[in-house]
């Protein structure tokens, strides 16, 4: 989910009906209405009524009654069904229902059981009024006590039914303001590593990223491509969206027939998502949760499908995966599949003086309009610590790239993701310079749970030509460019300049290490190197911060 500055520029567009050719047998949508869970049981029932009537009949608990009896309004029946559900979720069969004050907290606003259809469906149950005493008044205080009533219920049914709508689509974003409004929920000022991580999902509330991310057709026909060529896989089954962003992986899924998709994401953006997910009537398939996935709670123990665009600029910037992996190991059913199921990193020379010299060129900085600004030259995007993310064309490559880094999602461990490896690469044609260093991702979608990559490696550019099942699609220069280009990490100019030979060998060792910085999504890369019996060796430092 790594983002540019700028849009992708792309030979097609999501725009262009010709790209919907060969999709026309996906299956339309047809509207389901949401079963009621029981209080006590996960028994489910057509409707509020039927629930609420079993509950009285087998557990002894009259829900209306005890709406009447502590004179809920609409706010307080919400609070009411979430203290209920949280109770017996503890595991105490007995609520206590004596006063309101036991679930006045505004933690009760936040649905304990997420797509709730009780709270959707609170203006169907019987009036109040309803259980009241049939025996005539015989004094003016009740007769009072009735008008009021009434006149509290008209305008509670007067507002319940615009209410409930508005509930279904905003519910979880109200109950969110309003508890951090409230004295209780106001939390302690955030640690400059947690304002990293805030500043990291606002970066994702707004249109442009995500409409950079769609434009990439290589990234996004990729999902769609696997997703839609394998509808048997998810045909009736229970997919997991990790980092939903605008839902279009979900919607990918639900239209290619899954029974059930969970999708979450911790930035604004899920407002716009529910929207999406409405508008293209898939609101019955597809549930929207805010919250980062280690501290929501899904509506589902287990899922069979996790699906999820996790990928950074050199792949691992913006630790995102470390999210898909407690997803994994949380919610994946046994055999469940991981989608992509496979990465793999690559690393490649640079050699192209012309472009350092271009990138490097800061003689802007040393006369502006008369003034001195070559203080503004540190701070330069190629400034020898900073990792730059661009297309290189294949001919400053002077070399197949190696593999330092086999990422097989179903058994990665966040442990695995700060290394050392070594490397080996060999020039296929001699250069003048060497001038940096290259790395880029290959993204592979196996259809088979315990599948595996041929051993040796295989780039993504030749997997269709190999004849393999599944998708695959490469960030490096041998494909189209993507969003995420390629990491750029020149030399310092003491160790460019030298001469190597076609055939010359160039061994070493990659790193990967967090920062701490941007709420601990920044990357640290260090590479060692030395070309065998030459005096070309270094060790250099960069970040992408």
């Amino acid at each position: 989910m790594a983002h540019s500055e700028s849009d992708v520029s792309s030979n097609s567009s999501l725009l262009d009906p010709r790209a919907d050719e060969g999709w026309e047998d996906v299956e339309p949508e047809e509207e389901k209405t949401l079963p009621v869970v029981s209080f006590f049981s996960n028994d489910t029932f057509p409707d509020a009524k039927s629930m609420i009537e079993d509950c009285k009949q087998r557990y002894n608990f009259d829900f209306v009654g005890a709406q009447k009896k502590l004179d809920l309004d609409f706010y307080a029946s919400i609070k009411f069904v979430n203290y209920i559900r949280s109770e017996v979720k503890k595991g105490n069969p007995q609520p206590d229902v004596s006063s309101r004050g036991l679930f006045e907290d505004e933690k009760y606003l936040q649905p304990v059981l997420e797509d709730d259809a009780l709270l959707f469906s609170l203006d169907d149950l019987p009036s109040a009024t309803d259980h009241a005493d049939d025996s005539t008044p015989h004094n003016a205080d009740d007769l009072a006590k009735i008008a009021n009533l009434e006149e509290s219920l008209e305008r509670l049914q007067n507002t319940q039914s615009q209410y409930s709508d508005f509930v279904k689509r905003t519910l979880e974003d109200t109950w969110d303001k309003r508890a951090a409004g409230s004295p209780e929920a106001k939390k302690p000022e955030m640690t400059e590593h947690e304002k990293g991580d805030d500043s990291y999902f606002k970066s994702y509330s707004f249109n442009d990223i995500h409409k950079t991310m769609l434009k990439d057709t290589v990234r996004t026909d990729a999902y769609r491509d696997f997703i839609y060529g394998n509808k048997h896989l998810f045909k009736n089954k229970t997919v997991l969206d990790v980092g939903c962003g605008t839902g279009i992986l979900s919607m990918f899924c639900a239209r290619a027939g899954a029974a059930k998709v969970i999708a979450v994401d911790n930035s604004d953006i899920v407002i716009k998502a529910r929207e999406i997910v409405y508008a293209n009537k898939l609101d019955s398939v597809i549930t929207v949760v805010r919250g980062k996935i280690e501290e929501v709670t899904l509506p589902v123990q287990h899922v069979d499908i996790i699906v999820s665009e996790w990928m950074g600029y050199c792949l691992l910037y913006e630790a995102m995966l470390d999210s898909v992996v407690y997803a994994r190991d949380h919610y994946l059913a046994p055999g469940g599949l991981m989608v992509p199921s496979h990465c793999t990193l690559r690393l490649a020379p640079l050699s192209d003086p012309d472009f350092v010299l271009d990138k490097r060129d800061t003689s802007f900085w040393g006369d502006v309009y008369g003034f001195d600004m070559s203080a503004m030259t540190e701070s330069e995007e190629y400034n020898d610590t900073n990792i730059g993310v661009e297309w290189v064309p294949p001919e400053s490559v002077p070399a197949e790239s190696a593999i330092f880094l086999d990422l097989p999602l179903a058994t990665i461990t966040p442990e695995d993701l700060q290394f050392t490896k070594p490397f080996a690469i060999e020039l296929s044609k001699g250069i003048e310079s060497l001038d940096g260093w290259l790395i880029w991702f290959d993204t592979f979608f196996l259809p088979n749970a315990g599948g595996t990559l041929p051993e040796g490696g295989v780039k993504a550019e030749d997997w269709a030509k190999l004849g393999r099942d599944g998708i695959a699609f490469t960030t490096g220069p041998g494909g189209q460019d993507t969003h995420w280009h390629i990491g750029i990490m020149l030399m310092k100019e003491q160790d460019r300049l030298k001469a190597l030979s076609k055939g010359q060998v160039i061994a070493g060792s990659v790193g990967y290490k967090k920062l701490e910085s941007n709420g601990g999504r920044a990357l640290e890369v260090s590479i060692r190197w030395d070309a065998e019996g030459t005096s070309v060796q270094g060790e250099q430092v960069w970040a992408c911060k």
